[in-house]
């Protein structure tokens, strides 16, 4: 949940809070001082907020961690999150999570159709696999995620949102896993990638595993002028791997920084 005001007017960012854990980041020039003055003032004010954390670094590489620093509160980097009527656990450091992405994953859990095998890429702690096995018809979800750690919270949140019957999860290196996937002829009638922002596309894996009528639901970043460099990029892809497709929709799903985007575009196998 992302905070729409800042507690203090002389901080000039909001702060993110995910369950019981808030994660601020501050201007360069506050003191120490004032950070855990702050930090205490959102132990008072929110209730279901147990630790305070400081965020100190972004998200970095294929793993998608980041770093943060303790400033007030229960000295613990474990989130417990709600949402769509789902629970998770994760490490804030050793993780990826986002909950700004909530709603995408709500919106592709009512477009699956019943029956339907549905592929997550780099599925994290499993939200996407586990929002979609709990709240659609699909028939089985398989979850691929890089990250050892994430892979370890991916089973635990299965169990705990008891649909682990529902979920296989495909640990590993996409590229390797789409290549074993493809000797045993595996193809999905879905394919989901919120992927990392890395200059490997993932769209060669994604063709590898996908038949006529596959609908895939691709995740890229960029500003608002690029977009029609993103769909043609898209679009040859296709075309190296001898797919035709077309575009179902293309949507914007959240600034990530000034004037640049996260993208989702929906195309199908035609």
């Amino acid at each position: 949940m992302k905070s729409k005001n800042i507690l203090n007017k002389e901080i000039p960012r909001a702060f993110d809070i995910l369950g019981n854990l808030a994660l601020l980041k501050f201007p360069r020039n506050f003191k120490i001082s004032q950070k855990k003055k702050f930090a205490e003032k959102i132990l008072k004010e929110h209730k279901s907020v147990k630790t305070v954390l400081e965020k100190t670094g972004k998200f970095r590489g294929l793993l998608r961690k980041q770093k943060t620093k303790h400033l007030a509160g229960e000295k613990t980097k474990e989130v417990l999150y709600k949402e769509n009527g789902c629970v998770f656990r994760f490490s804030i450091d050793k993780t990826y999570f986002s909950s700004r992405l909530s709603n995408e994953r709500k919106e592709i859990a009512e477009k699956i159709k019943k029956g339907e095998e549905i592929l997550i890429m780099f599925a994290g702690v499993a939200p996407y696999s586990i929002v979609i096995a709990k709240n659609s018809p699909a028939k089985k979800v398989y979850s691929n995620e890089i990250n050892r750690e994430a892979n370890k919270y991916a089973e635990l949140n299965a169990r705990l949102n008891k649909v682990r019957d529902k979920i296989e999860f495909l640990p590993g290196d996409i590229k390797k896993v789409a290549i074993k996937l493809k000797k045993l002829k595996k193809k999905f009638d879905v394919i989901v990638m919120p992927r990392p922002q890395l200059k490997n596309s993932f769209l060669k894996e994604a063709f590898m595993l996908s038949g006529k009528n596959t609908r895939i639901f691709y995740y890229d970043f960029c500003s608002e002028k690029e977009i029609d460099l993103l769909v043609e990029k898209i679009k040859k892809e296709a075309s190296k791997a001898r797919k035709k497709i077309k575009i179902l929709k293309i949507k914007k799903a959240g600034e990530i920084a000034p004037y640049k985007f996260r993208f989702r575009i929906d195309f199908r196998i035609i």
